[in-house]
């Protein structure tokens, strides 16, 4: 541990961002098993539900991009992931 002032300062809150952080990506993962989940037992009556899981998991990555959580790149990906497994239940 460091005696200096700044550097306990820069521990403090790396430790602070890092929890932060933590939780952005574990809802993220939360909300994307939910969607899935509701993929799996989707018909015409639960659609509406699985729609309403997208938009909540794409806000949610969305939000993790502007507060520099995820890569650009990274949620883009995760959000074509999503979309390909909607698409992918109804072939």
């Amino acid at each position: 541990m460091s005696k200096h002032l700044s550097a306990m300062k820069k521990t403090q809150i790396s430790f602070r961002n890092r929890a932060k952080n933590r939780s952005y990506k574990a809802s993220i993962k939360t909300l994307t098993k939910k969607y899935i989940i509701s993929l799996n037992s989707l018909d015409n009556s639960n659609y509406d539900n699985a729609m309403c899981n997208l938009a909540f998991v794409y806000s949610k990555i969305d939000k993790a991009v502007k507060k520099g959580v995820l890569p650009k790149n990274t949620a883009a990906r995760k959000k074509s992931i999503l979309a390909r497994a909607l698409k992918n239940t109804f072939q």
